[in-house]
């Protein structure tokens, strides 16, 4: 077939995005999304200070106290069941949707909700989750005001005239500056939009979100500390031998990351055996936190000073031993019972654990390295997002020269949890609400066709001047090849389509049988298309008109060039997926030379 030229095609203008003026709109409305999210997240870890430091040290102060800081005796079982209780009488008078970890609300919203997210959600999500974080909850703070910055921005939107595109970029822009403004990773911060909040590539959401994370990354440092937050300063170098051992250490991320999801929806499906209302099961997931408190205090609540202990290599194996388990055990619990808190900064030490563990069997390195290793693959791993845990491990420390290691060991505890779970520790949350998210994201084979791939020709049609009564009796005793047919005026220009369903209308009313189909379909509103566009644009003409074959016609004369049927898209589409699973090996390697003569004759 003959390629089409631009000059023959004066009214088609495609280009390589789809984009328009109105990301211009979006960028600026990004500004104050991203300053809000700042402003949220200093006011959420102040409220995780203030209620640490009341539940565990009876002081009303908004600085930092570890909970360790404080003696823990047995009393101290019964502040996190009473922090969890207040959780589960939030979530039951307030909003249910303050419990989990915050990424799967965001993710449902965008795709379920229309990327609308109620303003109760917007103040009870990061309460509930300071309650919980600071009286005990061995939680993360980045899932909480990820879903709080992406309240943010979808509120905004909510107040202005904006689709569902639009809505959601705006949402994922609050997300993206929300876990820049607690970990100061913009870069990461963006990355996580795309792997697992847009569920799109396009300028359209990526400007708005770069946008959001830039400004919270510049205006951070005023109320929050400078980055990197757990600087590293040690160097490895990167031979086979310590490629192997990061591949190593990701297979046994990926292994671990399988683990942790089962262990957290084995005991959400525990609980929901019990024949109690789930109001009350976060307060026995407290009392699970409580007791591991009592075991080890510093499996409690955020951890941060964990990480940077396993960064600086100066935790005794036995201690990083205890730490994992309990750390494990209390955190599975109390994300099953419903509580809310974050799982990023926990896997980040579950991880981080694991590399510790795992480094007297690894190949030299400064202290502290493998841990990082294994911080970033069991992140990349758990949430599916190798790409995101690769920067984020870099910002996170500061450190460049971590990047190919990092690298490496994502990529194999990627592939592992990609091959052992079909569902991630977020997606799997969705899934039991009743829906399916795919994680593939490619192009759509109608983008990259013509209509005149896709059409057929030559024809059949029926001229203008043909009756309303011929045309009932074409369709009532000729049998017809199809429902519908193009009608032509004398020059072969198209002016209306007629169809089965006009037939069996005109059928009930004698009086239409002289009048001429130009007369019958004066007035009704054509759907036709071009050969110059692309497969997807006529396929999306088609589902909004509910016509079931379209004429394609010249865009200068209106003459007709083909059709397109749902027949003809579902061919072109079976065709695509033949080609994508039909497998042939073109070379055969060893064949010899007289071998291939032989079969080429």
């Amino acid at each position: 077939m003959p390629s089409i030229s631009a000059s023959s095609r004066p009214g088609l203008r495609l280009g390589d995005f789809t984009t328009d003026r109105r990301v211009i709109l979006l960028m600026i409305l990004a500004i104050p999304v991203g300053l809000a999210s700042v402003v949220a997240a200093w006011m959420l870890l102040r409220l995780i200070a203030l209620c640490t430091n009341v539940a565990y040290h009876g002081v009303f102060s908004f600085a930092d106290m570890p909970i360790s800081a404080g003696p823990l005796g047995l009393g101290s079982v019964a502040i996190p069941v009473v922090g969890c209780l207040i959780i589960g009488l939030m979530a039951r008078y307030g909003s249910e949707k303050i419990r989990g970890h915050g990424i799967p609300e965001a993710m449902e919203a965008i795709l379920i909700g229309k990327s609308r997210i109620q303003p109760k959600v917007a103040v009870l999500k990061p309460v509930s989750s300071a309650v919980s974080i600071g009286t005990g909850g061995p939680f993360g703070a980045e899932g909480p005001i990820i879903m709080t910055g992406g309240a943010i921005g979808s509120l905004l939107a909510q107040t202005i005239h904006l689709d569902d595109g639009e809505r959601k970029t705006l949402l994922v822009a609050g997300a993206a500056a929300g876990m820049t403004a607690i970990f100061a990773t913009p870069l990461a911060a963006v990355l996580l939009a795309v792997e697992l909040l847009l569920f799109e590539w396009k300028p359209r959401s990526f400007l708005p979100v770069a946008m959001a994370a830039l400004v919270a990354a510049a205006t951070r440092a005023f109320i929050l500390e400078p980055g990197p937050i757990f600087a590293y300063s040690g160097a490895l170098a990167f031979t086979p031998g310590h490629l192997a051992a990061c591949a190593a250490v990701g297979v046994l991320a990926g292994l671990g990351s399988g683990v942790l999801t089962s262990l957290v929806y084995a005991a959400e499906d525990l609980f929901e055996k019990l024949p109690i209302h789930w109001m009350w099961w976060p307060a026995i997931g407290g009392l699970a936190i409580g007791i591991g408190g009592l075991i080890e205090p510093a499996a409690l609540g955020v951890g941060y000073d964990n990480i940077r202990h396993m960064l600086a290599g100066d935790l005794a194996l036995q201690a990083v031993l205890v730490l994992l388990v309990v750390k494990v055990a209390i955190w599975s619990i109390a994300l099953g019972s419903g509580t809310s808190g974050g799982v990023l900064a926990p896997l980040l030490i579950f991880g981080g654990a694991l590399g510790a563990l795992a480094s007297p069997w690894l190949p030299q390195a400064d202290p502290g390295f493998w841990a990082l290793v294994g911080m970033a693959a069991m992140m990349g791993g758990t949430m599916r997002a190798p790409l995101t845990a690769t920067l984020f491990a870099v910002e996170l420390t500061g450190n460049m020269g971590a990047l190919l290691p990092v690298l490496s060991a994502c990529v194999f505890a990627y592939g592992v949890t990609v091959l052992l779970l079909k569902r991630s520790i977020l997606t799997e949350k969705i899934a039991r609400r009743g829906h399916h998210i795919s994680r593939e994201y490619r192009v759509d084979p109608f983008d990259l066709l013509r209509v005149a791939d896709v059409m057929t020709t030559p024809v059949q049609t029926m001229p203008d001047s043909l009756t309303v009564g011929q045309a009932v009796a074409h369709f009532t005793t000729a049998q017809p090849v199809h429902t519908s047919y193009p009608v032509l005026d004398a020059q072969g220009v198209v002016v209306g389509e007629v169809t089965r369903a006009d037939s069996l209308a005109w059928a009930l009313d004698s009086g239409q049988d002289e009048r001429t189909l130009a007369e019958a379909l004066a007035g009704r509103e054509l759907v036709r298309g071009y050969p110059d566009e692309l497969a997807s644009q006529i396929a999306d003409r088609m589902a909004l008109s509910g016509a079931g074959r379209v004429p394609i016609v010249d865009r200068a004369s209106g003459r007709l060039l083909g059709i397109v049927g749902r027949k003809d898209l579902f061919r072109s589409r079976a065709r695509r997926l033949r080609e994508e699973s039909q497998r042939a090996a073109y070379f055969r390697v060893g064949a010899s030379a007289r071998t291939r003569t032989g079969r080429a004759g």
